[in-house]
């Protein structure tokens, strides 16, 4: 019995430092010419290795996912002046450990 809560506990304390390994990144959405923000902004497959890369350049190891970042994504500390009804002009990236 002690060793199937020990084996319990251990489970739960690996699904609780799993969800804390999710951070979401909020990027501009800015035109540069070669697509990648309106993959990275439509969520399209085109979008997954500059997610990816962004990701890894901040010590994570992949994108989660990869879209254009809700009104409800955005706190105080970003102006959500560039929000048209629920969407904004910025790109939520969410990456995982």
């Amino acid at each position: 019995m002690r060793t199937f809560l020990v084996g319990l506990a251990a489970i739960m304390f690996f699904i609780g430092s799993a969800q804390a390994e999710r951070r979401m990144f909020l990027i501009a959405n800015d035109a540069d010419g070669y697509g990648i923000d309106r993959c990275l902004a439509s969520g399209d497959r085109c979008g997954a290795a500059p997610a990816n890369a962004y990701c890894k350049t901040h010590e994570f190891v992949s994108a989660a996912s990869y879209r254009k970042a809700d009104r409800d994504d955005i706190t105080g500390a970003i102006p959500t002046s560039g929000c048209r009804s629920n969407t904004c002009d910025v790109v939520a990236i969410v990456c995982t450990r």
